[in-house]
């Protein structure tokens, strides 16, 4: 495959970046803002604000339903960032440094 198909198949988003926002910031969904998939960002934050207002109004079996819901999602998105298999907002795939397409 041709230099310029790869880079056509490939995302310009930083691998490093998206991974340690998904590590650090994943409940709050931080990183599918930086990789420019609005829709799941809107959904993780409302999920993460949405166990917030739950847990503090009092409501604490569906404040941990929403965390663990926000959790499992986290972590398989995380999953797919560090093996390569994640796309961006354009369905280009992040990939780690030296992967092969």
């Amino acid at each position: 495959m041709k230099e310029e198909d790869k880079n056509n198949l490939s995302s310009d988003k930083q691998y490093a970046t998206a991974v340690i926002l998904s590590g650090i910031f994943g409940i709050i969904g931080i990183h599918h803002f930086y990789v420019k998939r609005w829709r799941m960002g809107i959904l993780d934050f409302g999920l993460f604000i949405g166990t917030l207002l739950f847990y503090v109004s009092g409501h604490s079996l569906i404040a941990g339903g929403l965390f663990i819901i926000d959790l499992i999602h986290t972590i398989i998105v995380t999953y797919l960032l560090l093996t390569g298999q994640y796309r961006d907002g354009q369905g280009k795939l992040i990939t780690y440094p030296g992967q092969n397409i």
